[in-house]
Parts: structure tokens; sequence; C-alpha cells
């Protein structure tokens, strides 16, 4: 190892008085940067109570274009972007370069760290790379916001030999594995609201203990047990106002009026359970958004016991089942058949598809002698390729019209979603990780989830406990965050970047470096010009490692 790169590593080097970052004034591209450049500031210096640190390598996020296209409009930006822009960068690996005078006992110059981005403090959301300056800059000050919010410290160690890409990576692989342990309530938010609506009956609630029970043109029947079960645990029981949100609802009814009616009252992270023993006799109309957004999910069971909507189901994926992964052509797609099949309890059989990228044969090109060592099947198509029909009987086909125990859909699509409950096996997990907007109504078929206790949930981003399992995944070799790779260059070249993630251009992630300079947007296979020694140390010439980082490195600060 060079001098040079052991002394970036220690951060001994003197800091410079001034440094780079790319600004957002407003959405659009035309408001990213000056003149579509970075622009020099003064690098700050630490208060007491804060650190100053160095940006090793940031990833670029397509919600990164979210926020490029939304501007201030955006839910998470909560100022004027024109006079106080947004740096952009969330998926961000740094090194402490200088620690203010009350922390010298707890950091040190050189300490590593990766951030987990959703920042809380007091409830309100501070994002790194929202609200707080992001990856998009060489150096930024770390303040108490993200030293003790909410979640205690939000930065997480490193090893000293976990690379700096790999280590930005976590934060999108983080959400992968947050999706593949999503949490479930098994009975009614204790302490929380609930709302029963219809005429149907229910038991099986008996031993939970909400605050509130709320009651809506239920039977005089069930009005009465519930008022004598409130008073003798101390629940408060009433009539429903016809406005309140609630944690809980349960509909024993198949009216879809009624259950429509019914989910714009849940609260975030709520659970809407449906009770029935008659078909809903159309699809309802369902806030999709808010079911990656806002955690909500639609749960049911056919019968009386509410307690049998609310079973706990699996956490993983179903060992030895079938897997579909919808819109897997991109990053995030990629990520998700590579833990499916790396990781223990694999799937069987997994299916990725999208329906016009042609970049899915790449996926079949990284993974493909993997999943069949492992012997799992693994089927890459799409759907323009074969025809619609086609198409549909080869999902049929390939789970032997059962449907599939897990799907994951990725593709920001209504079509998509409604398709993936119908594919959905009996005790299915349907989890819509891409996100569309709030107030995306899609049509929902209600009887898979009653008569087939399918279940719909969303999740989006990841908690710190999500980064903490996913960086020692990473850091084991368990999972190779590196192979995520699919570009690199230095800060001139993430506006290029971004343009490329809004295209979709790559199947993996561009990576920033922005100490380095004069590098532009290159992928890994153009390195054999750009970069030959990196090149050579890439794995089979297509995957980037530390080695190659390391070169880069060498060469380039």
């Amino acid at each position: 190892m060079s001098d040079k790169l052991e002394a970036y590593r220690r951060a001994e080097s003197p800091l410079p008085g001034e440094m780079s970052l790319i600004p957002l004034y407003g959405a659009g591209f035309e408001n990213l940067g000056v003149s579509g450049k970075p622009i020099r500031v003064p690098v700050p210096r630490p208060r007491a109570d804060e650190l100053l640190v160095r940006h090793d390598a940031v990833g670029l996020c397509f919600s990164d274009y979210k926020v490029i296209r939304a501007g201030q409009s955006h839910p998470r930006i909560r100022r004027d972007m024109s006079k106080d822009p947004v740096v952009l960068g969330h998926e961000v690996a740094l090194t402490v370069v200088g620690v203010g005078e009350d922390l010298r006992g707890q950091y040190r110059v050189g300490d590593r760290f990766l951030v987990q981005a959703d920042i809380y403090v007091d409830g309100v959301g501070h994002t790194y790379g929202y609200e707080i300056q992001g990856g998009l800059s060489q150096f930024n000050i770390v303040d108490q916001r993200v030293l003790n919010g909410d979640g205690g410290c939000y930065l997480l160690p490193l090893q000293p030999t976990t690379g700096y890409a790999e280590a930005a990576l976590t934060e999108p692989w983080a959400c992968v594995e947050a999706a593949c342990n999503a949490e479930y309530r098994t009975t009614w938010l204790r302490g929380g609201s609930v709302l029963v609506a219809g005429e149907g009956d229910a038991t099986g609630w008996e031993s939970w203990h909400p605050a509130r029970v709320c009651l809506a043109s239920v039977s005089p029947a069930l009005a009465e047990r519930v008022y004598s079960w409130g008073a003798a645990r101390g629940i408060e029981v009433a009539p429903d106002d016809g406005q309140s949100v609630f944690d809980d609802i349960l509909v024993l009814s198949s009216d879809a009026d009624l259950i429509e009616a019914a989910a714009t009252r849940l609260a975030g992270g709520g659970v809407l359970a449906v009770l029935t023993n008659e078909q809903v006799a159309r699809r309802i109309q369902f806030d999709v958004g808010r079911l990656h957004y806002d955690a909500i999910t639609l749960v049911g069971a056919s019968g009386d016991d509410v307690s049998a909507a609310y079973v706990p189901v699996r956490k993983s994926l179903k060992a030895g089942g079938c897997m579909w992964a919808m819109g897997a052509a991109g990053p995030m797609g990629h990520m998700h058949v590579q833990r499916a099949i790396e990781l223990d309890r694999s799937p069987a059989l997994i299916v990725a598809t999208n329906l016009r990228s042609p970049r899915i044969s790449e996926l079949a090109d990284s993974y493909g002698s993997a999943a069949e060592d492992r012997g799992i099947k693994l089927v890459c198509l799409t759907e323009e390729q074969v025809g619609s029909d086609a198409f549909r009987h080869r999902l049929w086909e390939e789970t032997r019209g059962r449907g599939f125990d897990d799907i994951v859909v990725l593709a920001p699509s209504t079509a998509a979603f409604g398709q993936a409950i119908e594919f959905a096996a009996p005790g299915g997990l349907v989890n819509l990780f891409a996100g569309l907007r709030r107030g995306t109504m899609a049509p929902v078929d209600v009887n898979k989830v009653v008569g087939g206790a399918v279940r719909l949930i969303g999740t989006s981003g990841s908690s710190i406990a999500d980064m903490r399992r996913m960086l020692a995944l990473s850091e084991s070799g368990a999972i190779s965050t590196n192979r995520s790779v699919a570009a690199i260059g230095s800060l001139e070249a993430a506006i290029e970047g971004l343009v490329a993630v809004s295209e979709g251009r790559f199947a993996g992630k561009v990576v920033i470096y922005p100490q380095i300079s004069h590098l532009p947007l290159t992928p890994l296979p153009g390195l054999k010009t750009a970069l030959p020694n990196s090149y050579r140390r890439l794995a089979d010439g297509r995957e980037w490692t530390l080695e190659a980082e390391e070169e880069l490195l060498r060469t380039l600060l």
C-alpha cells in the first residue's frame, strides 16, 4: 500500500481551505450545480459538539432523482431551496477529519463510519442528503442531530478493512434487508385505537388491549359484547364519529364501498383487516402509495376469528418456495435477486422480470451460475420479448399453477401491483417495494387477501437496526455489496451520473468518489482503457473489488 493511500485512510493530510459540492437550487437538472458543475465553498470548522467529516464514497440513488424532479415540493424538503439549496447523497461512507473539543473523548481523527440516513429528532425527520447536507460534497459538519437523535447516534462504525464503496452501498442494501425482515403486528396495537365496522361477527380479540374502540354499524349482539369487554378491561368504547383515524380497522363485511371508505381512515403503520365469508363483488380502490410510504398493511381471513387475519407471517423468503422480482432489471432488483441466491433459506425458484428492458439479461449473466451452484432455478424474461399471453402462461407454468410465495414489486406501476396479487400463492406475501406517490389508487382483489390469506405490505427505507444487520452481512463476507457497482466517477461526474440514474442507464449502482478529481462517469468495463491497473483488479473482469478501489485511490488522490 502506498504511503499516500495510508495517509489518506488515517486522515493525516492538512485540511484544504476550500472544497467542492453540488447544490440543488430547485426542480430540474438545470438547477443542479452552477452551469452543470460543482461550486467551491470554504471548508467549515466544527463547533465544540460537532465533527468535521470527509465524504469518501457516495452511491447515487433514484430517490436523489425524485428530489431533482420535485424540488422543494418533495415531502422531505422543508425550506426554500433557491436560498438554501439541498446537497444530495444519502448513501455515504465518511471519515472523521476534525473533532470538536467536547467530543474528543468519544471520536478521533481517522474514525470511519457510514450514516443511517433517516435521522429523527423529536419525531421530526432530518434526513442526510435532504435536510442535512449530503455526500455530494467533499466535507461536511456532523452535528448533534446525527450524534444524539431519537435513535441515539446515527453513525455506524466501520472495520478498517471495509472498502469505501462497499460501506456506502450498505444503505440501499439495508432497504432490501428491511424488506426481507419486515415486522408485522399480530394483534391490535396495544394502547392504540380501533374501528370495528360492519354487521358480521368477530371473536379472537378478547385478550388484546387497545386504548379505544369505536363501532360503526355493528350488530347489536357484537356491540353488547364489545361494550361489556371494554368496561371490564378499562378500554373506552364509543360510537364512530365518522372522522377519526385508527391504528387498526376491522371490517366485518364484503361491502366494497365500506372497505374502501375504511381504508382512508388508517393511521400510518395501520392495519386494515377484512373478515367475511362472502365474495367481495368487485376490486376495491386502494391507496398503494400509502402502502409503501406509510407502512399500512392489508390482511384478511374468512370466518369470524380476527386473530386469523393477524396470524404471524414469515419475515424472510420462504425456503424452497417461489419468488418473483417484478421490475428487476435495475440496481435494487439485482440486489433482491443476489440476496435471495446468496443467503441461507433460499427459494427454489426465482423469476426476475421486466416489462421491456433488455438489461434483464445482465442479471442472468451476473447471477445465473451462482444460482445453479446452489440448486436454484433462475428465470429471467421480459413481457415484451415473449408477449403478454405467453408471459402469463410461463409464470403459471414455472409455479405449477400455484403462484408465488414471495413477490417483490420493484416496478412503480399499479398494473404490476395488481398482477402481483393475481399471481400470489395462498399464504403469499406481496411487498410493494417501488415508491408510488401517496394518493395513487390501484384496484385490489380483496378476495385473494381474505380467501387466500395473502398479505399486502409495503416497505420504504431502513432503520438503524437494518443498517447494522446489513453491515454485519457485508463485513462478514456473506453478501458482497461491491457486486452492485456498475460505474464510478469523481464529483465532477455526479451530475451525469444522476442523469444516468434517471434514465435507468445502468443495471447497477453509480458510485462517486468525492476526493478524487477529473474522472468522468466510467462504466466498469471502461476502466480497461481509462484505469487499466484498476481494471485488472476487478473480479472476473466485471465486479468492483476492494483491490480495484485501492488502485483507483493510489492513482487519483
